[in-house]
């Protein structure tokens, strides 16, 4: 007599009960909370550098070197600071709760600091758990750019309303952000641009143009990037295509359109791998509200997703 299929019930089912702590495989030791502290300090304090440099509309070394050593200068740049480190933070976040729920044992965020234009390359946190199933592997990888899109966007209307037209010409050596189609959609709402117009952009909306950045780099369906994540636990197989030919073109459409951000994932996924590590449950698919979830995260990426980020005057 052939014995009863085991049932394992996910999220939902009123016989599902999350997985203790510390059962599943754990990756790697865990860092202690004070390396997650001296990180996110080091990020502030880069940050707001690079928007006290912003506010002055000044990059030059002089300008950099009386910022880091004058404080009065300091507090021109904590406005874009604390908007940059809440998106940031606010996207980390959502995929740290969404493995509190799932009892997938992960880190909290690390904050990584720049001395360069930005003042951070962004924040990450450490999954140490392999995923269960398909809904436990969307709903972190979704999590993420939902909450960080939710938090930038009245970052982004409040920047856009202190940001000034200008009439003055560009000078050599100045910074351009690209523009994508949400922009496109709300700069005629807040500005008339006329012949030789350009917009002096207020550093918020900067932080909130690099959250918008972000989550459309994250939403890319390729190898673990959050829309890889999600890519996957709606189909392996349609995964593994996509990030097989979506690397290459990745390289090619960041070299023609100067999308660096798109060359450097691409470059690290052709060193690394594209390839999804497996689930410990391959079986069970997804219902239709997280399909329709993720086909808002298209729409996300589509008004989000910036061609040519990096405009430089010549």
């Amino acid at each position: 007599m052939q014995e009863p299929p085991e049932i394992h019930p996910l999220p939902g089912d009123p016989r599902w009960s999350p997985p203790p702590l510390g059962r599943l495989a754990r990756r790697g030791r865990p860092f202690p909370p004070a390396v997650n502290l001296a990180c996110f300090l080091a990020t502030l304090g880069s940050t707001v550098v690079a928007g006290a440099l912003m506010t002055l509309d000044d990059w030059s070394w002089r300008a950099a070197r009386e910022v880091l050593l004058g404080p009065r200068y300091w507090t021109l740049g904590v406005p874009y600071s604390l908007s940059l480190l809440l998106i940031l933070g606010s996207h980390e976040m959502g995929h740290y709760v969404a493995c509190r729920i799932y009892r997938i044992e992960a880190s909290l965020p690390f904050f990584l600091p720049s001395p360069f234009l930005f003042g951070t390359f962004g924040a990450v946190i450490r999954i140490r758990a392999p995923f269960t199933h398909r809904r436990a592997l969307f709903d972190v990888g979704v999590a993420g750019p939902l909450a960080g899109f939710i938090v930038a966007i009245p970052v982004l209307l409040y920047g856009l309303a202190h940001s000034t037209v200008t009439r003055q010409p560009a000078r050599p050596g100045d910074i351009g952000l690209g523009s994508c189609l949400l922009l496109e959609i709300l700069y005629p709402l807040f500005f008339r641009l006329g012949p030789e117009a350009s917009i002096r952009l207020h550093p918020v909306f900067a932080a909130a143009w690099l959250g918008l950045l972000a989550t459309a780099l994250n939403l890319l369906p390729i190898g673990q990037l959050d829309g890889g994540h999600m890519l996957y636990a709606i189909s392996p197989r349609v995964h593994a295509t996509v990030s097989r030919y979506g690397v290459p073109a990745m390289i090619i459409f960041g070299v023609v359109f100067q999308a660096w951000p798109l060359v450097t994932f691409g470059i690290i996924f052709a060193i690394i791998g594209w390839r999804h590590p497996p689930l410990l449950d391959e079986e069970a698919g997804l219902d239709r509200g997280r399909l329709a979830i993720a086909l808002l995260s298209l729409l996300i990426f589509l008004l989000c997703f910036i061609p040519q980020p990096i405009g430089v005057a010549g």
